[in-house]
């Protein structure tokens, strides 16, 4: 078999080629500029012009789609138009599967980015190739950033009752690469990490974990945006779940527990 990845120069994409070359899969990974790797075929990629695409996706025999563009203005271009672009290419070139990476929370979650992630995943579904959806909950890294610009003027900065379920991006990785040896699934699949915090719970473990005796000054999210943070749309219970817990992530990053 051999997998296009698209957005392979990302830190899932960095994940997912270690995942797919241990099980020895042949991969084609495309980027939006040249990169070197003697053991996977780089292709230059750009999925907001289409430059590429149509090259990218000829001879292989499924895509794993993981680009996105969630900063800078050009996440409809590239995430929706991009999509369907890639999806279009690769039905004319007979590729037979697509495994498209999605959010837990872009059907709930009135956050701007994750319009644009639902519109792909509808991209997906109307497009003429078999297709899976993954949806994963956020990795332990960007919990991490946002308490870390939370903190910037002292305190830590949150609604406190908000819900996450971090997940670790190599856990992800290899629950993309069984569904890609799966088969489609023509649906949606959802995957998490082990646990559920409340936003205190992660703050507190990571001042723990950082030496910190900074205050955590709870503001509440206000309007539907809160509420669904506050009532779980960020969670799935979805199984299997991964194993690998916030305190594991702070352990590996800052060489504390994140446990009093």
């Amino acid at each position: 078999m051999k997998v296009l990845v698209t957005g392979a120069g990302g830190h899932l994409g960095g994940a997912v080629l270690a995942r797919l070359r241990d099980d020895g899969v042949g991969v084609r990974a495309a980027s939006r500029r040249l990169r070197d790797g003697s053991d996977v075929e780089w292709v230059v990629t750009d999925l907001a012009t289409g430059d590429g695409v149509v090259e990218a996706v000829t001879g292989v025999d499924a895509v794993l789609h993981l680009a996105s563009s969630p900063r800078g203005g050009h996440t409809h271009q590239v995430d929706v138009l991009g999509t369907r672009r890639l999806v279009v290419a690769a039905g004319a070139a007979g590729v037979g599967h697509i495994v498209y990476i999605s959010i837990v929370g872009v059907d709930r979650v009135p956050i701007p980015y994750y319009r644009h992630k639902l519109a792909a995943e509808q991209v997906i579904a109307a497009g003429p190739v078999p297709w899976s959806v993954l949806r994963a909950t956020q990795f332990p890294q960007f919990l991490d950033d946002l308490l870390a610009s939370s903190a910037r003027l002292g305190p830590v900065i949150g609604d406190r009752a908000v819900l996450a379920q971090p997940v670790d991006p190599d856990e992800v990785a290899a629950r993309l690469a069984a569904r890609l040896v799966a088969g489609p699934l023509g649906g949606i699949e959802e995957y998490g990490g082990p646990q559920v915090l409340r936003f205190d719970e992660a703050a507190r473990a990571w001042l723990t974990a950082r030496g910190s005796r900074r205050p955590l000054l709870p503001v509440r999210i206000p309007g539907r945006l809160g509420r669904e943070l506050r009532a779980g749309g960020l969670v799935t219970e979805a199984l299997p779940r991964g194993v690998r817990t916030w305190a594991d992530h702070l352990a590996d990053t800052y060489g504390g527990t994140g446990r009093r």
